[in-house]
């Protein structure tokens, strides 16, 4: 019935139990009377992967799916720090080239790490991300990078969990362990961030005055602000095989025109709120985890250190990221002696290739990161940098660099020098 209706487009995962056979059966039996966009995701485990690691994945999917090239395979890293997240991409590129992929997407990736990727010539033309009007993260800084880059937002969350429809406005504060699906307890915590359950109804009311309005159910309002934000280029609403009661409705969503009274009613109630912290997928990757649970243990068991420690006769430990001028000048990423971490100076670059292209944020960016997966492999964290030496060839970029240093090390404030090198 979906199909049927106009509704073509079906969101999946490679762990989200059958649903890729079950599309892949659909596809068999009725793609060529049914055409139909089925979009999946490889969330590869934390840890080391390979080359054929990444081409079985997607050739799993591609059984699964019943299908010579995957529509549109979405990637999940979990940790920066760890830059075997580089390496999948990379290769899923290769993968793309050969026509196993017709397109390559990201899901839950901040704005510095999709910057990194589209500065570094991988070729992807989504990302997909929490969105609606509890959660703005995207406006930050996401939406601009989009659209600059002809990037779409697919944008999931939009209903948060049922949580903005009729069912919940005016009802009393649940407890969290009183909610009847992981859903809505995930997005229980989204609210909680946002300021609570009292500000949260106020929302629900300037959402039921606009959805009374049009004559339209209170998701509908919730789904078409969502979709008329800059960048954003479909949402993804749940659905259940053999339930067919939410369709009708949500293909209102298609009808609906909001216009600027309705739009500044529910910004203003969306002021209200308090900001989500951070950026898009950090509830993926550092505290608060905003998932069903409150932590990462319905999701992976364990991080693996990004590099290996190698611990030397002295009681050294190194650790060794795989640049050529590592081996060549005889030095270590890293080495650490009692509880003191000294970290060499590094460039953007991941073995032999350059990371980020010319563009100055998404270079830091990933030296930063590299640094920091030395850090953590030696047992420390960013928090405990107490110096930092930052070596500039453009002076111009000073600024620009300086920011990135901010953002990244706010929480340690480090003794910083900026040198113009000129190397």
């Amino acid at each position: 019935p979906y199909v049927e209706a106009g509704l073509t487009t079906f969101d999946m995962a490679d762990h989200y139990g059958s649903a890729e056979v079950v599309a892949g059966t659909f596809r068999e039996a009725w793609g060529e009377e049914r055409p139909a966009e089925l979009l999946t995701k490889w969330v590869p485990r934390p840890g080391p992967v390979s080359r054929d690691d990444v081409r079985a994945a997607v050739e799993r999917s591609l059984e699964r799916l019943r299908s010579e090239s995957l529509d549109l395979l979405q990637f999940h890293a979990w940790s920066y720090p760890d830059p075997r997240w580089l390496d999948c991409l990379l290769w899923l590129q290769e993968l793309k080239e050969e026509g196993l992929i017709g397109h390559l997407g990201l899901t839950n990736f901040d704005t510095a790490h999709l910057r990194m990727v589209l500065h570094s010539g991988i070729e992807v033309v989504s990302n997909q991300v929490c969105y609606s009007l509890v959660d703005r993260r995207p406006r930050a800084g996401m939406e601009a990078l989009c659209a600059e880059h002809g990037v779409g937002i697919l944008a999931y969350g939009s209903v948060a969990g049922g949580f903005l429809t009729e069912r919940w406005l005016g009802r009393p504060d649940p407890a969290i362990d009183d909610l009847e699906s992981w859903s809505r307890m995930k997005y229980r915590r989204f609210i909680d961030q946002a300021g609570g359950w009292e500000p949260f109804q106020a929302l629900l009311e300037a959402v039921g005055e606009v959805a009374r309005k049009h004559g339209v159910s209170m998701a509908n309002v919730a789904c078409r602000h969502v979709l008329d934000r800059p960048g954003v280029a479909g949402i993804i609403v749940g659905a259940h095989l053999g339930r067919t009661d939410h369709l009708d409705d949500n293909l209102r969503i298609f009808d609906l025109e909001l216009d600027d009274e309705d739009r500044i009613r529910i910004e203003r109630a969306m002021a209200e709120l308090d900001p989500v912290p951070g950026d898009c997928g950090d509830e993926y990757r550092k505290p608060p985890y905003l998932t069903a649970a409150g932590d990462l243990s319905h999701h992976i068991e364990e991080f693996p250190p990004p590099y290996e420690e190698r611990e030397g006769a002295d009681g050294r430990g190194r650790v060794l990221t795989g640049t050529y001028w590592e081996e060549t000048a005889g030095f270590s990423r890293a080495v650490r002696v009692g509880d003191t971490i000294r970290v060499s100076g590094t460039t953007a670059t991941h073995g032999d290739r350059p990371i980020g292209g010319s563009d100055p944020v998404s270079q830091t960016h990933f030296v930063l990161d590299k640094i920091e997966g030395a850090i953590l492999s030696l047992g420390g964290r960013m928090e405990d940098v107490v110096r930092t030496r930052v070596y500039l060839d453009e002076t111009t970029d000073w600024e620009t660099v300086a920011r990135v240093h901010g953002a990244r090390l706010a929480g340690a404030r480090p003794a910083n020098t900026m040198v113009r090198a000129g190397l």
